[in-house]
């Protein structure tokens, strides 16, 4: 997964760049808003989407859910549904490592 919390800096991101950001494709974006209710990204008169740092911290948190953990849909929207806070501080968690990792091996590179 190539989204990292320095790239949220835009107020809202199309559909496009969005599946860029994750490597995959829009129409598992479109499902996954149709399947989970946290994802409601905002649509404008032509029905495009736009999708705010919100709605890609939560698909980040679906995303990895998915196909890192290996839930279900179902699994992964009951979880959802009953831990969101914990799962928001995990993945701020997460968030903090891989930026700490990125870090280091920066630093090891320049050794």
């Amino acid at each position: 997964m190539a989204l990292n919390d320095d790239d949220i800096s835009k107020m809202y991101y199309s559909m496009g760049e969005v599946s860029a950001m994750f490597g995959v494709k829009q129409s598992l974006l479109r499902f996954y808003e149709n399947e989970f209710n946290v994802l409601q990204p905002k649509k404008n008169k032509k029905g495009n989407r736009y999708f705010t740092p919100e709605d890609l911290e939560n698909f980040k948190i679906i995303f990895h859910l998915i196909n890192d953990k290996g839930y279900t849909i179902q699994g992964a929207k009951d979880h959802l549904k009953h831990n969101m806070g914990d799962t928001r501080d995990n993945q701020r968690v997460i968030n903090s490592l891989e930026s700490m990792k990125k870090f280091l091996l920066e630093v090891r590179d320049q050794l």
